[in-house]
């Protein structure tokens, strides 16, 4: 019956969800069908908006990027004019320093002299830098740019702000070997006013003089505005985008057509109302920044006139106006070609799946009839093969286990035995020499005793541990703590020890057995360490038990001083024991630890402590065992 009952079990598990996954796959794939078809007329629109929408903030991201990087040039000017001025003075001081170095034999103004001539045609950033110097007293010495001024006396001499120029730079220069310094000059590419110079001077104490180079802002600003205007020149986006740029006078500075460069935006007729578009989109910039549409008359790749719509964002401190824009036929083609993409895809889609699921359906169909055939013909010879491996797997499993019990009792009865030997045969021998005294004979019986009683408690725990009737019962804890102590009780009192017991009495269910065998084993591992201290050292135990959540933890610590360092990693080891050998064989411990770790789903763990009782401080090992309590 319960064959017949695995194989209609056997035959719902292989028909039913190949009956299933048809029906539903069937259902699901026309229901989609219909429901994604009507979807998609419906959201045509939604389409459409959506790519407007998106184009739209990518022309946004696109001019903010341009905008980003012009910010990070304007931020960059005057450091890197700065350092271009440090080069420039660099390189004429270490002229100068080379001449005099190279010259000492000559008198000091030929000296001069030479760095005079030296410097006096010395020209950089694009022909407008120079160098010029003055002697400490304001006196002028080289002024290339106007030699008439050369030999005259600059000391009073005040910009258009009434900055006493020289004045400032001796002061600044009285206080480092070199300074920056801002005045203004002027220009001589537009000599009607004065214009704003930055400049570094540096001295020249050989020769009592300071020696000097400047750049007017306008001119380097301009020239890194021809740079920048030359990358963003070169950005393109597809066939017919680009940035574009107009300065608010209405003139083209970047633009996809190299003939606009420079022309005035108004007059090139390149979309329909071009007056009002340029105005509208420069005071956009003005403001800020925004999105206009307007009627461009050619596209850079035809000659058609089509809807653009642009992003334009204002760049106030140089008056220029960025922006970028896409076309609408672009957009309407894309949209045309997504659509028809889409449905098509839509199509194949699901007549390829419709035909894939079939054939797999019935793929899986012939497979499960054909395999469920052999499984029913089968299926009883595999279940008596089964059972029959698993009654040979745990005969091996027990007779395993047999073997390594009976190898640790040979291990461990190895010594205990021996020492039983021995003392028999000292008896004998002084018995047959007529010396055996009481005392003798007590002691050595008292020694087989004892050796006889390890090895059936040696026995015990073994057989415990591997017993097969092992079966969790309810029990309170602290009955059976009383069990533990009364085991052990009368032994410990007789070795002055005291036990202490506190704590929860707590229902668990559990192997009590077992835990009984591992409180036993610390106990009596406490008692050992216990037993070498002083007849009038009070020795004591504690074993306290709490509730924590779903887990009971016992604790039991000593005074004995605790376990050494160099050990305590070790003490779970098997066979490790700091024990004689005819007492101790080191599985104590590691038996406990596989009850509770195995047996028990539990923890035990050890560490040293320091503790005090009734006034006194105490220190020993303290052993932790967590189980759950169910």
């Amino acid at each position: 019956m319960v064959f017949e009952n695995e194989k209609k079990l056997l035959r719902i598990i292989k028909y039913t969800p190949t009956i299933f996954v048809l029906t539903i796959t069937i259902f699901v794939l026309t229901a989609s069908f219909w429901d994604n078809k009507k979807k998609f007329e419906k959201d045509k629109e939604k389409i459409r908006l959506e790519y407007i929408q998106k184009n739209e903030e990518l022309i946004k991201q696109r001019v903010y990027e341009v905008y980003d990087y012009i910010k990070r040039e304007q931020e960059y000017t005057e450091l890197e004019l700065r350092k271009t001025l440090k080069e420039a003075i660099d390189t004429a001081y270490n002229i100068s320093n080379t001449i005099y170095q190279n010259n000492l034999d000559k008198s000091k103004d030929e000296i001069k002299k030479l760095v005079i001539d030296a410097l006096r045609n010395v020209r950089f950033n694009s022909g407008r830098g120079y160098y010029f110097i003055y002697e400490n007293s304001g006196k002028n010495i080289l002024l290339p740019h106007n030699r008439e001024l050369e030999g005259k006396s600059f000391w009073n001499h005040q910009d258009a702000k009434g900055s006493y120029i020289i004045r400032d730079m001796t002061n600044l220069l009285s206080k480092n070997d070199e300074a920056f310094y801002e005045w203004y000059w002027y220009n001589p590419t537009k000599p009607d006013v004065q214009r704003k110079k930055i400049g570094l001077v540096k001295n020249l104490p050989q020769f009592d003089w300071f020696i000097g180079t400047g750049e007017y802002l306008e001119d380097f600003e301009k020239e890194v505005q021809e740079r920048v205007l030359r990358n963003i020149r070169e950005i393109r986006f597809g066939n017919n985008g680009y940035i574009f740029i107009i300065n608010y006078d209405s003139i083209y500075l970047s633009h996809i057509r190299k003939e606009f460069i420079g022309q005035n935006a108004i007059k090139n007729n390149d979309t329909v109302e071009i007056k009002k578009v340029i105005e509208d989109l420069i005071e956009i910039s003005k403001k800020g920044e925004g999105s206009y549409t307007y009627i461009q008359n050619k596209k850079p790749d035809n000659e058609q006139s089509i809807k653009k719509i642009s992003f334009v964002k204002g760049l106030n401190n140089w008056s220029w106006m960025i922006g970028t824009g896409f076309y609408e036929d672009d957009m309407q083609r894309a949209i045309n070609d997504k659509k028809e993409e889409l449905n098509q895809e839509f199509r194949d889609y699901l007549f390829k799946t419709i035909i894939f699921t079939c054939f797999l359906i019935l793929f899986l169909l012939i497979i499960s009839i054909y395999f469920s055939k052999i499984l029913q013909e089968k299926f009883k010879k595999y279940q008596n093969e089964r059972t029959k491996q698993q009654n040979i797997i745990a005969q091996q499993a027990k007779m395993a286990a047999m073997g390594e019990m009976i190898g640790n009792i040979a291990h461990q009865w190895r010594q205990p035995l021996s020492s039983i030997s021995t003392s028999a045969t000292g008896m004998k021998l002084q018995k047959e020499l007529n010396i055996l005294e009481d005392k003798f004979l007590i002691e050595g019986l008292e020694q087989i005793n004892n050796s006889v009683q390890y090895l059936s408690t040696t026995i015990d725990d073994f057989r415990n541990f591997y017993k097969p009737d092992k079966n969790k019962k309810e029990f309170r804890i602290l009955e059976t703590i009383n069990k533990v102590i009364n085991l052990v009780d009368l032994q410990f009192r007789s070795n002055g020890i005291t036990i202490i017991k506190n704590g929860q009495d707590v229902k668990i269910n559990s192997f009590e057995n077992e835990l009984i065998q591992v409180l036993i084993n610390i106990l009596n591992n406490a008692r050992d360490e216990l037993i070498k201290k002083d007849k009038d050292y009070e020795k004591l135990i504690f074993i306290d038990v709490l509730k924590k959540q779903k887990n009971l933890l016992i604790q039991i610590k000593d005074n004995a001083g605790g376990i050494s360092k160099n050990i305590i990693t070790r003490i779970f080891e098997p066979y490790f024991t700091t024990k004689n050998q005819s007492q101790g064989t080191g599985i104590g411990l590691y038996m406990s630890r596989e009850i509770i770790n195995k047996s028990m789903n539990g923890e035990i763990n050890t560490k040293n402590v320091t503790f005090e009782y009734e006034g006194k401080s105490y220190e020993g090992a303290l052993f932790e065992i967590i189980i759950p309590i169910d």
